[in-house]
C-alpha cells in the first residue's frame, strides 16, 4: 500500500454522482458517499439508518487508535486489561484474536434475555464465565455479536467509557459524524423505518454463493448446511444466548435496541459519515486523522487465511479468501488471483474499491470501506435490507468509485 493519489478532479466528481444517482434510483431507497480528505461526494440528504455488522469497522477503528497512543497491545492477554476474563481456558487469548474472531466466543450459553443484552454487564459476566469453543488463535469462526462486547470491554476497562462514548467522542464529534452506537433520543425522528426485501429460496442462495465465491456448488451446499441450519454456529451467534430473537428481528426496531449499545450490530449513520471516517484512516480530513500509516498496515494484515473455520465438517476446507478474508477487524480485498474481468472482485460479502481497501459490510446491504492506495473512504447504507449474497447494489456502486479513480 502506498501514499494517497492526488485529489479527485472535477470530472471524476461529476462522473462519479451521474453513476451514483442512477444506480440508487434503479436499485433501492438508499445512499452512497466517497469521501477523499475533506472533499465529498454525498447522493442524497441526510437520514441516519441501521448498519447492522458495519458497526464492526468503527468499533476496530476505536480499538486501533488505542493500540496507537501505546495503551493497547494487541499481542498482550485480554486478561492483561480485564482480570475477570482470564478464566476457564481463556488466560491467554490475545487481544488481536478478538479482532480476527479467532478468539472461539462467537456464543454465550446463556440464557440472557432482550433487556439484560441492553444492560451490557450481564453479557460481559457471561462471556467472563464461557468457555472457548476451540483452542483460541488456532481457527475462527464469525463472532456475530460477541465481537462488540469483547472488543468494548476492553475499551472500557482502558478508558473508562463505554465504546459508544469513546466513539462518539474520538471519532463522530472531531469529524462532526452523524453516526451513534448508542442512540440519543432526541435523534430519533431522523432514523429511517427499515424495508425487507421479498424473500428468497434456499436455491437462490446456494446459485448466488456459488455465483459470489467462485466455489463448486457441492461444497457451497455443504459449507451452508454445516454453518446456517437450524442449531448451527452461526444461527446461535446471532442469538446471544437468547437474548436475540433474529426469526422475527423484532427488536430492531425497538427504542431499547437503538439506545443500547451493540458495537458489533446497532450503530445508525448516513453515508457521508461512514465515509468521511473512513478517509480519515487513510487521510488527512480537515485536521483530522484518525489512524496514521502504519497503524493502518498492520490492522490490514490478513489473519484468517492460515487458521480453519470452526464447524465445517471433516473434509470441508473453505479457503479464507473465497469465505473471510479478515485482517484485525477488517474484511479485505482478495488477493490477485481472484480477479473478475477487469474488476477487483472482493472476497464475499463485501464489495471493495481495489487491493487496498478494508472494511466491513453489514447485513442487509450496507459497507464501509477505505482504501489506502486511492485515498479515499466509501459509505453505503440502505432502509430496504436485501440478504441476498449476490446482491449487486452496493458492489455496482463500487465498481462505479474504481471506474472514477482510473
Amino acid at each position: 500500500m502506498g501514499e494517497p493519489k492526488e485529489n479527485i478532479g472535477p470530472l471524476t466528481v461529476d462522473s462519479l454522482l451521474a453513476a451514483a444517482r442512477a444506480e440508487l434510483r434503479r436499485l433501492s431507497p438508499a445512499e452512497a458517499a466517497v469521501a477523499r480528505g475533506a472533499r465529498l461526494v454525498d447522493t442524497r440528504p441526510s437520514t441516519i439508518v441501521q448498519v447492522a455488522s458495519t458497526t464492526k469497522g468503527a468499533t476496530a477503528i476505536c480499538a486501533h487508535m488505542l493500540a496507537q497512543r501505546g495503551e493497547l497491545d494487541l499481542d498482550a492477554p485480554v486478561a492483561r486489561y480485564w482480570p475477570e476474563f482470564g478464566a476457564n481456558g481463556k488466560e491467554q487469548i490475545k487481544v488481536r484474536w478478538l479482532l480476527s474472531h479467532q478468539a472461539g466466543l462467537p456464543l454465550v450459553d446463556g440464557p440472557l434475555t432482550f433487556e439484560q443484552a441492553c444492560a451490557w454487564h450481564p453479557v460481559t459476566r457471561a462471556l467472563e464465565a464461557q468457555k472457548p469453543l476451540w483452542q483460541p488463535g488456532t481457527e475462527h469462526v464469525y463472532h456475530a455479536v460477541t465481537y462488540g462486547f469483547l472488543v468494548g470491554e476492553v475499551v472500557r476497562r482502558i478508558t473508562g467509557k463505554s465504546l459508544g462514548t469513546f466513539f462518539a467522542e474520538e471519532v463522530a464529534a472531531p469529524l462532526g459524524l452523524s453516526a451513534w452506537i448508542g442512540l440519543p433520543e432526541e435523534h430519533e425522528e431522523r432514523v429511517a423505518r427499515l424495508h425487507f426485501a421479498d424473500a428468497f429460496s434456499v436455491e437462490e442462495l446456494l446459485a448466488g454463493m456459488i455465483a459470489a465465491t467462485g466455489l463448486d456448488a457441492d461444497t457451497v451446499t455443504a459449507w451452508v448446511e454445516s454453518m446456517w441450519s437450524p442449531g448451527s454456529i452461526q444461527m446461535r451467534a446471532g442469538e446471544l444466548g437468547g437474548a436475540l430473537d433474529n426469526t422475527s428481528g423484532e427488536y430492531m426496531v425497538t427504542r431499547a435496541w437503538r439506545a443500547a449499545e451493540f458495537p458489533a450490530a446497532n450503530m445508525l449513520a448516513d453515508a457521508h459519515s461512514l465515509a468521511r471516517m473512513y478517509a480519515a484512516t487513510v487521510s488527512d480530513v480537515n485536521g483530522v486523522r484518525l489512524l496514521d500509516l502504519s497503524t493502518v498496515e498492520r490492522m490490514t494484515v490478513v489473519q484468517t487465511d492460515k487458521t480453519r473455520m470452526y464447524g465445517l465438517p471433516p473434509g470441508l476446507d473453505i479457503p479464507a479468501d473465497r469465505s473471510f478474508y479478515m485482517s484485525l477487524g477488517f474484511w479485505r480485498a482478495c488477493p490477485p488471483a481472484y480477479m473478475s474481468l477487469g474488476f477487483w472482485r472482493a472476497c464475499p460479502p463485501a464489495p471493495m474499491v481495489g487491493p487496498g481497501s478494508f472494511g466491513h459490510p453489514g447485513s442487509g446491504g450496507s459497507i464501509a470501506l477505505g482504501d489506502l492506495d486511492a485515498g479515499v473512504g466509501f459509505g453505503y447504507v440502505t432502509n430496504l435490507w436485501n440478504f441476498r449474497p449476490d446482491d449487486p447494489r452496493a458492489s455496482n456502486l463500487a465498481k462505479a468509485v474504481r471506474s472514477c479513480l482510473g
